[in-house]
């Protein structure tokens, strides 16, 4: 068997005679002619064969492959602007390697539900492999900018015997007749790790069992944390910062081609510079109480309105000239029309949602933690994403470090990303003071004996240190513009969604 160019490398073979192997994505039929759009995994190539220039065999496999059956193609490499990737194939022999059978997602309009029950398929699709391959890349930053800073990954266990972020979210299960837990952040393990060897950072899972069905929540998630010895929370900020700019750096400059099949705006992308606005939780509340926000709410709602219309009239000037249409723009319209109507479903989410944003955001009380619609709000008044600090300590973590300056106060931090997706970014400077800590584990209900190893890192050369946490599938959800969670992880676990 011959060795194959991978439809990414085609662009270097312009004009040469190649092999591919993938499978057949979809494909278009004239008389002696076939157009098949064929996927390896790293791209999307169209693949035109001609009845007049293939041998019988051939041709008879042009005929007969089906949606999803494996092939193998040979052809040549030809420049074509109109195409993603800026190149075609035209075919000179075609062989089958399995035929699939009917397949179940069609080129048609499905339901979501639908669709996750065959996410082992849909991951086939064109946009789920823009979103994974933008996932490999964002991971991939991570990791260069913690390597190049002299971070040492390490990693933290799954199961656990202590609480992170309280109880009412945890996982338990019986662990050889003793009480465990599925971990809801690598964090505690991970300032061991610093005090070790200063600054790490884990990337693993982390499960939160939160009743919660919003677009925003998982069950089960990826997590990057890392712990940095010697860090205020000025310094924990900044490398939050540095790090979400290094992503949408990498990802405008890396994934053109998939952040074009996604539709997503990259300009929004490319403002993503630093540095970020830091609005104390003091200013936060006041933004959202101000007339500035109020007049946001009036212009969106509006500008709603306004293309809610705009669509409407669209779609019926569309339905009005579809009879007398060819095949070809029935095909646009018929297209068209599922973008309208996805996009007038989500107008009418918003307007409906947006009269119990709006009071929540203008009475929001202080000492309250911020729900998902005040972090949107937010996020409205800003093109970057935003870092709000010192929140009520009531609200935080039992390890975060008071203010010095005001008891009530905590020194941690959220990053909201922009365009209404919310908090990507949780953290603080941790407390050092072992008194304290005994207190509020108390307080909280704690355990006291599950955690006296990590008293330990108190009593045994304590040093200010800070940290974070930042959650994988949020950011991409973001970075893609993504309308739900579900679809930034290749499996995601919900509630009532355990399988695929």
């Amino acid at each position: 068997m011959h060795s194959s160019v991978s439809i990414e490398k085609l662009a270097d073979y312009v004009g040469k005679d190649v092999v591919l192997r993938g499978w057949l994505y979809n494909r278009r039929d004239s008389k002696g002619l076939s157009f098949l759009v064929v996927r390896d995994g790293s791209g999307i190539v169209q693949c035109v064969a001609a009845e007049d220039s293939l041998d019988a065999e051939s041709w008879q496999a042009v005929s007969s492959v089906t949606q999803e059956s494996s092939l193998e193609v040979r052809g040549t490499v030809r420049l074509d602007d109109r195409q993603v990737g800026g190149v075609e194939l035209t075919v000179t022999g075609l062989r089958m390697i399995s035929a699939a059978s009917e397949y179940p997602i069609s080129p048609k309009a499905h339901g979501v539900e639908f669709l996750m029950n065959q996410r082992h398929l849909w991951l086939r699709s064109r946009r789920q492999w823009a979103i994974m391959r933008i996932r490999n890349r964002i991971i991939m930053s991570i990791h260069q900018l913690f390597q190049e800073q002299g971070f040492l990954q390490m990693d933290a266990p799954i199961l656990t015997g202590n609480a992170v972020e309280g109880t009412s979210t945890l996982f338990e299960l019986d662990y050889f007749d003793e009480k465990a837990y599925l971990t809801q952040s690598g964090q505690l393990y991970g300032e061991a790790m610093a005090m070790a060897f200063g600054k790490i950072y884990t990337f693993g899972p982390t499960f939160r069992a939160e009743k919660s069905k919003t677009r925003r929540h998982l069950t089960e998630f990826w997590m990057i944390e890392p712990e940095m010895a010697f860090y205020d929370l000025d310094m924990n900020m900044q490398l939050a910062e540095d790090l979400i700019v290094r992503i949408a750096r990498d990802v405008v400059r890396d994934c053109a081609t998939e952040l074009q099949v996604l539709d997503r705006d990259m300009e929004q992308l490319r403002k993503i510079t630093g540095p970020f606005p830091r609005l104390s939780y003091d200013d936060a509340v006041a933004l959202l109480r101000s007339d500035e926000t109020r007049a946001k709410f009036d212009k969106r709602e509006a500008e709603a309105v306004a293309e809610r219309e705009s669509l409407e009239l669209e779609r019926e000037q569309n339905r009005a000239r579809y009879g007398q249409a060819k095949k070809g723009e029935k095909r646009r319209i018929d297209a068209r029309e599922i973008e309208i109507n996805a996009r007038l479903d989500e107008i009418e989410e918003e307007l409906r949602n947006l009269p119990a944003w709006r009071e929540s955001a203008l009475n929001f009380e202080w000492g309250g933690d911020f729900g998902g619609s005040d972090e949107t709000v937010l996020t409205w008044h800003f093109d970057q994403p935003i870092i709000v600090h010192r929140f009520p300590a009531s609200i935080k973590a039992f390890y975060m470090k008071r203010d010095p300056e005001d008891d009530r106060l905590a020194l941690g931090m959220d990053v909201l990303a922009p365009e209404g997706y919310g908090e990507i970014v949780g953290g603080g400077e941790r407390a050092t003071d072992l008194e304290f800590l005994e207190r509020q584990v108390a307080a909280h209900g704690l355990p006291e004996e599950v955690f006296q190893w990590y008293f330990d890192l108190r009593r045994y050369g304590s040093v200010p240190h800070s940290g974070f946490g930042l959650g994988l599938e949020r950011t991409i959800t973001w970075i893609c513009k993504l309308p739900h969670l579900r679809e930034a992880i290749p499996f995601p676990r919900l509630m009532g969604r355990l399988n695929p």
